[in-house]
């Protein structure tokens, strides 16, 4: 019996994430015909590749040789037919993206329509999620990531910049004062975001600040931060294009614009580790980096 190339596929991505049923859906594949096929590999190997149990998949040691030959098989595959393609860049099948998801809702979705009309025969699945978790277990062929980036074994392209600002509304500025030195958050009201409770500065002469920040409110979503802000409870640590819109309405003001936010961020496009970049991954990232860094001017 044959190998086949399917099954590989299906076979590395079950060992990935450890479960046959879910990889399966990621191929288009019933959880029935996803155990077929994994069966139908070890016949034709003559070893068993997997311990199963009713909740758990594992690897057997021959399932961990086998794993170190179906990836190079693989690669060796999209490595040939990525040299046949050349500079066609056949832009076909289902690309599975990641974003946060206030900034993939307006930065990432408007522009998918447009890729899409430019390539008919490629689809689009469109992951929107502030969590940060494992692009190669959970299937992902592309992550838009914002901030710094922790070492990894992941691929990392820097697409755009990610300037933060501080912004407050007019009418909690009149109420509280404008802070003239990054010290004097200290004695405001700050919205805090997540865990974070420093805000590090730099102004225009190169001094950098740490500053313990203190506020009535905390969130972990951003955009409640925003509507706070807006409302007056506070000042607000935000990304540029986050807020762009109340800013050209008066509805904030940045504070302390002679300073500099840090660390400073940026937008990445990031990918799984590996020699092959498909057609359609370096076409949308290329795509999508036009796009942003126009829109995030």
């Amino acid at each position: 019996m044959e190998l086949d190339v399917k099954s590989m596929k299906l076979f590395i991505r079950v060992a990935a994430i450890g479960a046959i049923g879910r990889a399966g859906r990621d191929f288009g594949y019933s959880p029935t015909a996803a155990s077929q096929r994994i069966q139908m590999l070890e016949e034709a190997l003559g070893s068993k590749l997997l311990n199963r149990t009713t909740r758990t998949v594992s690897l057997t040691g021959d399932g961990e040789k086998f794993l170190v030959h179906a990836r190079k098989i693989v690669d060796d595959i999209e490595d040939a037919v990525t040299d046949l393609q050349g500079n066609r860049k056949t832009v076909a099948g289902e690309l599975r993206v990641t974003a946060s998801a206030s900034f993939g809702r307006r930065y990432v979705a408007p522009f998918v329509g447009e890729f899409l009309r430019d390539h008919p025969d490629a689809s689009v699945n469109l992951e929107l999620s502030d969590g940060v978790f494992d692009i190669v277990q959970h299937g992902f062929d592309l992550a838009l990531r914002i901030g710094t980036l922790a070492p990894s074994t992941l691929v990392a392209r820097r697409i755009a910049d990610n300037p933060r600002i501080l912004v407050a509304s007019p009418g909690y500025l009149e109420a509280h004062g404008v802070p003239a030195a990054a010290s004097e958050l200290a004695d405001h009201n700050c919205l805090l975001l997540g865990a974070t409770r420093i805000w590090q500065l730099r102004d225009a002469n190169g001094k950098q600040s740490a500053i313990s920040v203190n506020g009535n409110f905390t969130t972990s979503y951003g955009e409640a931060a925003t509507e706070a802000a807006v409302s007056g409870v506070g000042i607000a640590l935000k990304s540029r294009w986050d807020i762009v819109d109340q800013l050209a309405a008066g509805a904030l003001v940045e504070v302390l614009p002679d300073h500099v936010v840090e660390p400073e961020w940026s937008l990445w496009a990031v990918r799984p580790p590996g020699r092959v970049v498909s057609a359609r991954v370096q076409v949308f990232t290329e795509f999508i980096e036009k796009k942003l860094q126009a829109a995030l001017v």
